[in-house]
């Protein structure tokens, strides 16, 4: 799709009836490398965030979150604190007249399963959730390679966020080329694509 003209990637933006999107580094600020967020009190939401999600939700389309969260395998949190911050994500984007439609997250380690992106795993539980979901009229929004590659390895459209220079992860500049589009934040992504 990169070689495609930025008529025909808008249209295949737009036609997207299923939006995945990474949690850290594109619904919250991300920590810096080796960090994790464990608790609500660490979770800073980006800016326009909430509007976003709430535009996308106006827009009749599906907003999934797919976050891996090796936290959990390495003992830094449990899976129940990923459900108690998912829930009070949730509250706080109610507030805003905005909601996520599912939460999917890894808990293991790197090669421990195939669910941790870029591996299919958690998209292929969505497609299951979501009958009506396809590679077809889906589109992903990330902020690392893994999120990117994970789009390109089911023929899913794929925005790059930017985000912070500070706490990119390594893969960036790869993650950026391989996107079809790239965008400074989620709130930019869906103002100049969705």
């Amino acid at each position: 799709m990169k070689n495609s003209s930025s008529h025909q990637l808008t249209a295949a933006f737009q036609n997207a009836r299923y939006v995945f999107l990474d949690r850290d580094g594109v619904i919250n600020r991300k920590p810096p490398e080796g960090e994790y967020i464990a608790r609500w009190s660490e979770f800073q939401m980006l800016p326009g965030v909430e509007a976003a999600i709430a535009d996308l939700n106006r827009s009749g389309r599906r907003v999934i979150v797919l976050t891996n969260q090796r936290g959990v395998a390495l003992g830094r949190y449990t899976s129940a604190d990923v459900e108690t911050l998912h829930h009070r994500l949730q509250q706080r984007l109610a507030a805003h007249g905005a909601r996520v439609d599912a939460f999917y997250y890894c808990p293991h380690d790197k090669d421990d399963c195939d669910c941790r992106k870029p591996k299919p795993g958690l998209f292929l539980q969505a497609f299951r959730d979501f009958p009506g979901s396809s590679p077809a009229n889906s589109l992903v929004i990330g902020d690392s390679i893994s999120d990117i590659e994970g789009a390109r390895n089911l023929g899913i459209p794929a925005i790059f966020i930017q985000g912070d220079p500070a706490t990119q992860k390594s893969g960036a500049e790869q993650a950026s080329a391989l996107a079809d589009a790239v965008a400074v934040s989620l709130a930019e992504a869906v103002a100049q694509y969705l």
